[in-house]
């Protein structure tokens, strides 16, 4: 068979604005409006959505690539979307290197572009035309959204390293960008850390894909079948007893118990979710508390990856660590407590500014032992750029425990 032809679609001027650092939280953008729902098609068998074989003829002949303003210094795949933030994508090809995901109704696969100078970040889209609301303008929208692009990790990170000796060295380490911190639906990320506490990867990984399979069915990508992430209505309507028997344990009353929480929020919950986008951390952290299941460590997690609390440091023992060897020495010796997780929280945005969930974020990376890490290296064609990243697989595994 000819190799497949990447066609590559010159995408719309998107120039992104660099943020400021600085102690004050920046600005929220505006609360999308509620998507609209869509009809129920769960599998019940959640082990056959594993993996499938490949049908034959699935692969296209040619396949029209669209470029996003994001640079490998910006965002690098292998340092964003397998370190915990999300479970719900899929690698599907290693060369080129290749992620699959569903973004709201888009099922979409993304690479750096092997003819790029910088590794510019493409996707293709699967489901063009197999779903009303999917096109490559809303898909672009967002994924935009989703990959936080208005925020120019380059300027962050030179920033950063200017800021803190320990960060210069980690970003040399890591290849000098490209760990980014996306900005989820809130529902989809509250349901994948209700999964994640006390937890390891391949645990985590199955019971959120199963979590997902109860959404509708979008395609299938190099033997994964993918599917937008269930409604909390759509949750809300899955049984205790039907999440113990599908591995979950104790974690299936609290995302019964999370769903008929938000469900019965005025409004409903996903309105409910996004207004917490506007809040104060404090505010945030409290609300989100109040759900089954969700502590401040979790909490915390939730707010910076989906609720635009940037300056939000989800604190644990690895993260205590850090600040007691590099930013608050004086507290070595000293047991973690939750008022010390509040002075940790301070000398992050202190030391970091309104972006310091974004720093702390590397830092953990660095922090982690030899063997959680796996090299993966990204190398163009003609050799014009190269990224050596250390791809953190077990970020989230170690955090949450």
């Amino acid at each position: 068979m000819p190799p497949r032809r990447r066609r590559v679609v010159r995408a719309p001027s998107l120039t992104p604005s660099p943020p400021q650092l600085s102690s004050t939280p920046p600005p929220v953008p505006s609360i999308e409006a509620p998507k609209p729902e869509t009809p129920d098609h769960h599998d019940p068998t959640p082990s056959a959505r594993r993996r499938l074989p490949l049908a034959a003829g699935a692969v296209e002949a040619q396949e029209e690539w669209h470029p996003l303003p994001l640079s490998t210094a910006d965002l690098s795949l292998p340092l964003t979307l397998p370190t915990g933030q999300t479970f719900l994508w899929r690698r599907t090809s290693v060369s080129p290197l290749r992620f699959t995901g569903a973004v709201g109704p888009h099922l979409v696969s993304l690479s750096h572009l092997p003819d790029s100078d910088d590794g510019r970040l493409a996707f293709l889209l699967h489901n063009d035309g197999g779903y009303p609301a999917s096109s490559v303008p809303a898909a672009r929208a967002a994924l935009s959204d989703y990959l936080n692009a208005a925020v120019s990790l380059a300027d962050l990170w030179r920033q950063f390293a200017a800021a803190d000796e320990r960060f210069a060295e980690v970003s040399a380490r890591l290849g000098g960008g490209g760990a980014r911190v996306l900005r989820q639906d809130p529902v989809e990320c509250v349901f994948q850390f209700l999964c994640s506490s006390n937890n390891n990867i391949a645990r985590i990984e199955k019971m959120v894909w199963t979590l997902a399979g109860y959404g509708e069915r979008l395609g299938e990508v190099g033997g994964f079948v993918f599917h937008r992430f269930p409604t909390i209505e759509r949750l809300a309507r899955v049984s205790e007893q039907e999440l113990r028997e599908a591995g979950f344990g104790y974690r299936a009353k609290y995302i019964v118990g999370t769903a008929k929480e938000l469900q019965a929020k005025p409004g409903g919950g996903e309105k409910w979710l996004a207004s917490l986008r506007k809040k104060e951390l404090s505010d945030v952290i409290e609300a989100l508390c109040t759900l089954p299941g969700v502590g401040p460590k979790v909490a915390a997690c939730i707010a910076l990856f989906s609720l635009d609390q940037n300056h939000a440091i989800p604190v644990d023992t690895h993260v205590w660590k850090v600040a007691t060897q590099y930013l608050l020495p004086e507290l070595a010796g000293k047991s973690l407590t939750p008022k010390l997780s509040v002075i940790v929280a301070d000398a992050f945005v202190t030391r970091f500014g309104s972006y310091a969930g974004w720093a702390q974020n590397v830092l953990f990376i660095g922090q982690l032992p030899a063997q959680k890490l796996v090299v993966a290296q990204v190398t163009s064609d003609n050799g014009r750029y190269s990224v050596s990243a250390e791809l953190a697989y077990g970020f989230l595994a170690v955090l949450m425990k």
